[in-house]
Parts: structure tokens; C-alpha cells; sequence
């Protein structure tokens, strides 16, 4: 894969192996403060390492130029499919549906078990405006298309095949602790990018099913979720 990979796969390689190399890292670290801080505000450091590097190198992202924003009507479907999805994925989560443990759990309370805001604001911010575009720039626009050919700059996403969907949509699977709801999830912004040839309908879907998760999670406190 490496001899195959071009400067614009690392761009869109690269903020995502940051990204789960300081989840990983927050995993590692003692929740208990041990080692002198909250483990939880690694997060907030992941959204400004891998934000940083993203709009650092934003003018080679070229899906995401202007000229490849959606019509009205493309962005009311992506946002229809966007809360589908968080419909799904929260009803997705029977045992046998999960697969593993979290790497990193994230509960927002305080000391008091009080809700802690400004933890709260980091995470839905990371997960409803970063992780979008960073997981779809990697996984849609990138590893589909890489599959599909390893020059992926050249393939037009229209004529992406059965395969590269399937199989891009089984690695996403396994990032994943809901299994089932991620297959849903990534065959659905993979249908929205294969039919319109735009990654910002994906990218606006994924926005709403973890921004309105976000939501739901903070009221109703299930943080198994998050």
C-alpha cells in the first residue's frame, strides 16, 4: 500500500492515524488522573492536533472546494439520511451486535456527577465537526476509491464499484463497537457519495448522526454511546 500511496492518499491518510493514535493514547491513560491529568482533555488535544492539520493542508482537499458544495435538495437528503442513521444506530446495540469494548469511554461529569459543559462542548464539537470530515476525506474519498484503484485521485466516485463499497465499508465496520450500526452507517454515506460523485453529502450525514447523537446522549445520559 505504501509503494502505491501518492501525497494526496498520506493528506488524507495521515489526520486519521493521528487521530486514532491519541484516541489510543487516551485509552492508555490511567482515568484515575494518576499520571497528572483527565485523561478526557486528550480529546480536546486530538481536536486541535488533527483539526490543525487538516486546515493546514485544506487547499488539497479538492472534494471539499466550493464548486463541490451540494444543492438544496442534496443537502436536505444527506441530512434525512444523516438522522436515519442515529435512528438506527441507537437501536442497534442488542449484544450480539457489539463488537468488543470501547478503547476510550467518555462520560462528561464532574466530581459532583454533575454534567461537565466544557467536556461536553470539546466532544460534540470533535465528533459532529471534525470527525466527519476527517473519517470521510479517509474512508470515502480515500480507501473506497484506493480500493477501487490505487491512483484513487482519478476515480470518479459514480463508478465506484460493488467491491470497494464492501470492503471499505468492512475495515469501517471494524473501527467500530457497533458493528451492525456502522455497516448501516458507512453503506449509507457510501451510497450518498457514489450517487451524487460529491463528499460533502456524506460528510453533512455523518455531521447529523453524531451531532443529534451528541444531543441525545447529554439528555439522556447514555454514554456507552459516546
Amino acid at each position: 500500500m505504501a509503494l502505491s500511496m501518492s501525497r494526496a492518499g498520506w493528506l488524507r491518510v495521515l489526520p486519521f492515524a493521528l487521530f486514532m493514535a491519541l484516541l489510543a493514547l487516551r485509552g492508555a491513560t490511567p482515568a484515575d488522573g494518576s499520571w497528572g491529568f483527565d485523561p478526557r482533555w486528550l480529546y480536546g488535544v486530538t481536536v486541535l492536533a488533527v483539526g490543525g492539520l487538516m486546515l493546514f493542508y485544506r487547499r488539497e482537499y479538492g472534494e471539499l472546494a466550493r464548486q463541490n458544495l451540494p444543492t438544496l435538495g442534496e443537502a436536505a437528503l444527506a441530512v434525512a439520511v444523516g438522522v436515519v442513521v442515529f435512528l438506527l444506530w441507537i437501536q442497534l446495540d442488542a449484544p450480539w451486535m457489539v463488537l468488543g469494548e470501547a478503547t476510550a469511554g467518555f462520560v462528561p461529569l464532574n466530581a459532583q456527577g454533575t454534567l461537565d459543559w466544557p467536556l461536553i462542548v470539546v466532544r460534540w464539537v470533535g465528533a459532529a465537526l471534525l470527525v466527519p470530515v476527517m473519517e470521510e476525506l479517509f474512508w470515502r474519498s480515500f480507501l473506497m476509491r484506493w480500493i477501487e484503484q490505487p491512483q484513487f485521485e482519478t476515480v470518479d466516485p459514480v463508478r465506484v464499484g460493488l467491491r470497494a463499497i464492501v470492503l471499505s465499508t468492512f475495515v469501517f465496520m471494524l473501527a467500530h463497537t457497533l458493528w451492525l450500526a456502522a455497516i448501516v452507517a458507512g453503506l449509507a454515506y457510501a451510497w450518498l457519495y457514489v450517487r451524487s460523485g460529491k463528499l460533502w453529502l456524506p460528510v453533512i450525514a455523518h455531521a447529523v448522526t453524531n451531532g443529534v447523537l451528541g444531543v441525545w446522549v447529554v439528555l439522556t445520559g447514555n454514554w456507552a454511546f459516546w
